[in-house]
């Protein structure tokens, strides 16, 4: 009996000083620093313990994104997850200062050390930081979203994806444009679909002087409320722009609920108004210019006309 509590003793003892001893130094095991005269100690066992909370975390954002963007609609979705992308660096760097508060580091001075690196930071790394805080700004004023129809520089094109430094948006030409997220903030940016899914669009033409106008307004109408793609809600409408130097000029405006795709929609319904209006006879005309050949008294004129139209 003797004998057994001895053996007992001594391999609870090799636990408890060598292998729980070993375990304790590697986590104890470490570097140590000084940041404006205190000592900061960075061990294993922290770093693990990071990393864990790091992995945690990730998995409860993935879990908690899931369940949510499970009970919203696919236009609801995309939204969430743009908003949720921002959620999540602030949520990171949030755990990671409450972990590194609980084992023990001061973060106070982590802070107050970092600070003078950060204004480096923020002088080499100006653009990026406009970039990131027009990104936080977007969400936040809500001035663009997954799924909104843009103009810019020129170009339309539907947002599909909203990051912390850049947006990135579908062209009409399937193009991919990769836009920086201050640009949202310094320059003049069309949203078509911001208060509504619907534009209004137009479509112009001219007809020649002499024209029946009552006639021409009636054909325009029939032309859009055939065309398809065109709401018939609210109503398209014309409107008798101005006197032209060779044509009466006409703008016929209607609504559409796909500004994407509008081009097609106009293109379709030009090829209707030039096919009604040869029906009817309405002639669109073009610029002309009379040219007038005067000849010196006493030269011979030439055979051909004297007077000749240009386009």
């Amino acid at each position: 009996m003797q004998d057994d509590q001895s053996t007992k003793e001594k391999v609870t003892e090799v636990i408890e000083e060598d292998i729980w001893g070993l375990i304790q130094d590697f986590w104890n095991a470490g570097f140590s620093y000084q940041i404006g005269g205190d000592d900061v100690k960075i061990t294993v066992g922290m770093v693990i313990i990071v990393i864990l909370s790091f992995l945690l975390t990730s998995v409860a954002l993935r879990l908690i994104r899931s369940f949510i963007t499970s009970k919203l609609m696919d236009e609801d979705k995309l939204k969430f997850i743009s908003v949720f992308k921002f959620i999540k660096y602030f949520v990171y760097l949030t755990v990671i200062l409450i972990t590194l508060s609980s084992t023990g580091v001061d973060v106070t001075i982590l802070l107050t050390a970092s600070a003078a690196l950060f204004v480096g930071l923020g002088l080499a790394l100006q653009e990026l930081f406009q970039d990131v805080i027009g990104g936080i700004f977007i969400i936040l004023d809500k001035s663009l979203l997954v799924g909104d129809i843009i103009e810019m520089d020129g170009r339309v094109a539907r947002v599909f994806e909203i990051k912390l430094r850049t947006t990135r948006a579908l062209t009409r030409d399937d193009k991919v444009m990769i836009i920086p997220n201050h640009k949202f903030i310094s320059d003049t940016v069309f949203n078509y679909t911001q208060n509504h899914k619907t534009t209004r669009e137009s479509v112009k033409v001219g007809v020649a002087y002499g024209s029946d106008v009552e006639k021409v307004r009636t054909i325009l109408l029939e032309c859009a409320k055939e065309q398809k793609g065109i709401l018939k809600k609210p109503e398209p409408f014309v409107l008798f722009e101005d006197f032209g130097d060779s044509a009466l000029m006409f703008a016929l405006h209607f609504y559409v609920s796909d500004s994407f795709v509008d081009p097609k929609v106009k293109s379709e319904l030009r090829f209707k108004i030039n096919d009604k209006f040869r029906l009817n006879n309405i002639t669109i005309p073009f610029p002309q210019r009379d040219v007038h050949m005067f000849y010196p008294p006493g030269n011979k004129i030439p055979n051909n006309q004297t007077t000749e139209n240009d386009e």
